[in-house]
């Protein structure tokens, strides 16, 4: 802590015991430092790159950063007297008991890592325990692009459950993804998504990355003839989604792959028994969905257009392709009501959809709810009789002779049974799970509904 001109500056962590009366009598102000300098834990100016007017903030983290390794570059601020000790990499473990059990105080310790040859490529791969055996042609040999959240707790569990070889799998920095991969027994762990992607071992990949570089790894894993299974949305823009129509519609008839999007809320038991139950009934269908989806922080990347594309596009995707598979028709005219005044809440919005057989489809996606509510309710009406599912735990017939209720002791949304769909397709080398047309129509509904849900408009519109 030091004092400057009436001024008290904290700089560092420290535990504080202040008195007002002492600040208060002498004019005292008290200052505590931003760590790095302005812009730190800002994500626009983390994350985003958009850095502050050299007028307005003359020193920021990058700015005082860059200050620092000027002056260790020229020699004017000399860090050589800090330096107690030098260890290899290799003797990093020697630097560490040194630091723990010396009993002595280390004024600097530096873990040097060996320099890179000129012209020799930096490694962007670890290789673990070679897969072993002989790989049949449709054994799903699957690379993952992604370790984050889902990618740990669903997506790998479940390809490691449904028998798929593990060969590859790559995340921006490779940490999560060594962590996963030692956990599930890849073969590779990389920071290099491409090079997993074009590998000539493997015939099928799985996207888990943010949702503004779907579109780019699904193109690029299409172009080298895999299968892919991508996480909700397939992409944020409808330019994207002409362009993976595209690239899937060049490749020769009987030589393109599956492409499948994680619409796991239609593979959910229950769900598909719905389907079962509304199949027979004659009439148009009405359905209703209410998401209790919950508020989040307002500075979350999926609101970011450019990364996330808002919460109808990152979320709400389930629930339109929810509707179109228990229509089972082509949705003809999507409508749209967000609440708000001078602000509009894209989260707080119902979207109707009218289908080619006069059903009708309502989705009320609520970010104001309370979290002790259910946080999903599908009902469907339809010929004199209705079901109602709470919760994808328990769902209830009304009217139906033979049916009163299924109740699963845990929730199931699908996810699981979405992922053995997909290896089931590689395997046999069958259609597609969910039909391409069905992939791309939903897609292109929800990118429209939320660009229309982010600008406040009303619309309707045929896709």
């Amino acid at each position: 802590m030091c004092r400057k001109r009436g001024r008290i500056v904290l700089v560092g962590v420290a535990g504080l015991k202040l008195n007002r009366a002492e600040f208060y009598e002498k004019e005292l102000s008290f200052q505590v430092s931003c760590s790095y300098g302005p812009g730190r834990y800002d994500p626009e100016y983390e994350q985003g790159g958009r850095d502050y007017p050299y007028g307005l903030v003359r020193w920021t983290g990058q700015r005082n950063f860059e200050a620092v390794l000027e002056l260790l570059a020229c020699g004017t601020l000399d860090v050589q007297p800090l330096i107690t000790h030098r260890f290899a990499l290799s003797e990093a473990q020697r630097a560490y008991d040194l630091l723990a059990n010396s009993g002595q105080p280390q004024l600097g310790i530096l873990i040097e890592y060996p320099r890179r040859e000129p012209g020799r490529a930096a490694e962007t791969m670890i290789r673990l325990p070679e897969m072993r055996g002989r790989v049949a042609v449709h054994e799903p040999v699957v690379s993952v692009v992604g370790a984050g959240n889902y990618a740990a707790r669903v997506l790998v569990p479940g390809l490691a459950r449904g028998g798929a070889r593990l060969l590859g799998i790559a995340s921006r920095s490779g940490v999560t993804a060594a962590r996963l991969g030692r956990k599930y027994g890849f073969g590779e762990v990389s920071t290099d998504a491409g090079a997993l992607i074009n590998d000539a071992r493997t015939n099928a990949v799985v996207i888990a990355t943010r949702h503004d570089t779907h579109a780019t790894f699904v193109v690029q894993a299409l172009a080298a003839g895999k299968n892919v299974l991508v996480e909700k949305p397939l992409a944020t823009t409808t330019v994207q989604i002409d362009t993976i129509e595209s690239a899937w519609r060049q490749l020769p008839a009987g030589r393109r792959p599956l492409l499948m999007v994680g619409f796991n809320r239609r593979f959910a038991p229950h769900v598909l028994r719905m389907k079962s139950l509304l199949q027979p009934l004659a009439g148009p269908k009405t359905l209703i969905i209410t998401v209790n989806a919950g508020a989040l922080p307002a500075g979350h990347w999926t609101y970011d257009t450019d990364i996330g594309g808002g919460r109808i596009i990152g979320e709400a995707c389930h629930f339109i392709d929810l509707l179109r598979f228990l229509a089972g028709a082509p949705i003809e005219h999507w409508d749209l009501a967000t609440a708000g005044g001078a602000r509009v809440h894209e989260d707080i919005a119902t979207v109707t959809l009218k289908f080619a057989d006069g059903s009708i489809g309502t989705l009320h996606y609520l970010a104001n709810g309370n979290a002790a509510y259910p946080k999903e309710r599908v009902e469907a009406f339809c010929g004199g009789r209705v079901l109602q599912l709470d919760n994808f735990r328990t769902l209830r017939g009304y009217g139906f002779g033979g049916f009163r209720s299924l109740r699963l002791w845990r929730q199931d949304k699908g996810q699981s049974a979405c992922v053995a769909a997909f290896l089931a397709a590689v395997h046999e080398g069958g259609g597609m799970p969910i039909p391409i047309e069905e992939l791309l129509e939903v897609s292109r509904v929800t990118v429209a509904v939320g660009d229309a849900a982010r600008s406040g408009r009303r619309n309707e519109c045929s896709p």
